[in-house]
């Protein structure tokens, strides 16, 4: 058994960006927080497939070569290799989920 609360763990950059929960030994989920403007950055998995959960905000997830408008309620799962970004038009929080747990894995486009 693992027990984390959310207060004991920090957003990458201050106040945004992932915030990683658990981290192994078979998956690594957490809360993304993106800031209006921001973007996640184009990039892919060779093996991790990644799932995303909105929670709150409006915005916009590229895969491979669609472009999807996001909001409260939706979910995605992203195939490995499928090239992926976010843009933030309106606060966003969500949920990710990567499964199997390989950290290196992540290629930035």
């Amino acid at each position: 058994m693992e027990y984390v609360n959310e207060s004991q763990k920090s957003f990458r950059f201050q106040d945004y960006g992932p915030k990683y929960l658990f981290r192994g030994p078979h998956i690594e989920w957490g809360i993304l927080v993106l800031k209006n403007n921001h973007n996640l950055g184009l990039h892919l998995h060779n093996e991790v497939e990644e799932f995303f959960y909105f929670l709150k905000g409006k915005g916009k997830i590229l895969i491979e070569d669609k472009t999807i408008p996001i909001k409260a309620g939706d979910a995605f799962r992203i195939e490995p290799k499928e090239k992926h970004d976010l843009f933030c038009e309106e606060e966003i929080e969500a949920i990710f989920i990567k499964a199997p747990y390989l950290p290196e894995d992540k290629v930035s486009l």
